[in-house]
């Protein structure tokens, strides 16, 4: 898969580890990223997705934090928590939301099985381990559309390894080494002047 990585995801990083602030953080994420993809729904249904992505991504940040703790670089981590979106939306028939062709699906799963593996993962239950104990809130689904799928937002052609495009445009393979001088301020919601992270 094709991601982003600067400063911000760095900090997020380090935020998400730590008491009071870790959450502000987490919230921030949560809210951008249940904000983003509901954008992406088809018309009409950004609206009731979005309780159900919101509960979604605030699981995923539990896992983003297990995948950094089982020794996985910060890319890598965040990609695990967009594939477990991936799966959820396909489970859903939320076609138009992926970002990676539904083709790619066992690929990427592939890339991660061991991971994934030890927590309960699979395609149908991209949450596992991680679902929370008192469920998340669902959406309806739409699987008229795994009969021929469209993918307006997706990019294939990434399943093999982690792809990262830096603030310079460069895309370059298994993303960035941290830089020495993260501060966790820069992280997205630790002040409301931080910029949005994805």
């Amino acid at each position: 898969m094709k991601l982003r990585q600067n400063v911000k995801h760095f900090a997020a990083k380090q935020a998400l580890t730590l008491p009071v602030v870790g959450q502000k953080v987490n919230d921030r994420l949560v809210d951008f990223h249940a904000d983003y993809f509901a954008e992406k729904s088809a018309e009409g249904r950004a609206t009731e997705r979005r309780p159900h992505l919101a509960d979604f991504f605030d699981a995923t940040m539990d896992t983003y934090v297990a995948a950094l703790d089982a020794g996985y670089p910060e890319a890598e981590a965040r990609e695990i928590t967009h594939v477990q979106a991936n799966f959820d939306f396909y489970n859903h028939g939320w076609t138009e939301m992926m970002e990676f062709p539904s083709d790619e699906l066992q690929e990427h799963y592939d890339r991660y099985a061991d991971f994934f593996e030890r927590h309960g993962i699979t395609i149908s239950d991209p949450l596992g381990a991680f679902r929370p104990g008192d469920g998340i809130r669902e959406a309806p689904s739409t699987p008229e559309k795994l009969d021929d799928p469209e993918h307006p937002h997706a990019e294939g052609g990434f399943a093999d390894d982690v792809y990262v495009e830096t603030d310079d445009g460069e895309t370059i393979v298994g993303g960035q080494d941290e830089p020495a001088d993260v501060s966790v301020s820069d992280a997205p919601g630790v002040d409301d002047e931080s910029a949005r992270s994805d």
